[in-house]
């Protein structure tokens, strides 16, 4: 059994496919191969499980960003709709917004005014255009006003380790590849992106506490 993940290791799919993985393989009494075929927003992933022979042996770990890019891609090698058959759902959850702690913004309202005050010069990372996160980002943009460039990877692992390292100063990031940076200081929360506050982190307000919509 395969279960393909659209994007590079370490991101949320990546981790939630092999938690999944090992629970199937222990119940069933059989192995569970976890592979990650990143890059084009899972297309690529995507389009490995659409033309696997239909047997119940390749299963994908999709993610919020194939519904986006069926809207986003006028030509696809696959329907995500008609060639993908949906199983069950894994995960509810909120992105994050975050910062290198480099950035002397502790709040939303000061990320703003730090951002508008450097145009331009904000980098803020994604797993790949048409993400969930690379809505976001833009989303954010529009509702702010702010000028950030995008920086697009092959996944939010990459990603995650260039916000670390301060090569990039911001990210919208799903909660559970980030928290344990977050737990030790090694990136600032500044909002999820939820309507309420998330349960795993309720000291972090939302970003509708700042940014209404």
């Amino acid at each position: 059994m395969r279960i393909i993940v659209g994007f590079a290791a370490g991101n949320t799919p990546d981790i939630l496919a092999r938690l999944i993985g090992q629970w199937l393989s222990e119940r069933l009494g059989q192995p569970f191969i976890i592979e990650n075929r990143p890059g084009a927003g899972g297309n690529i992933g995507t389009e490995a499980v659409a033309r696997a022979p239909a047997d119940g042996y390749t299963l994908l770990l999709g993610a919020s960003a194939n519904v986006s890019s069926a809207m986003l891609y006028d030509k696809l090698n696959f329907n995500f709709v008609r060639d993908i058959a949906p199983v069950a759902i894994l995960y509810h959850g909120s992105l994050v917004l975050e910062v290198n702690p480099s950035v002397p913004a502790k709040t939303v309202p000061e990320f703003i005014a730090y951002a508008k005050a450097n145009p331009g010069k904000v980098a803020y990372a994604t797993s790949g255009n048409g993400t969930t996160q690379h809505v976001a980002g833009e989303l954010f943009k529009m509702m702010t006003s702010v000028n950030m460039i995008h920086v697009p990877y092959r996944g939010a692992g990459p990603a995650l380790i260039d916000l670390l390292g301060g090569q990039v100063q911001v990210m919208f990031d799903a909660l559970p590849s980030s928290i344990g940076y977050i737990k030790v200081g090694k990136l600032r929360p500044l909002a999820v992106t939820n309507a309420t506050r998330s349960q795993f982190v309720p000291d972090i307000p939302t970003v509708g506490e700042f940014v209404p919509g």
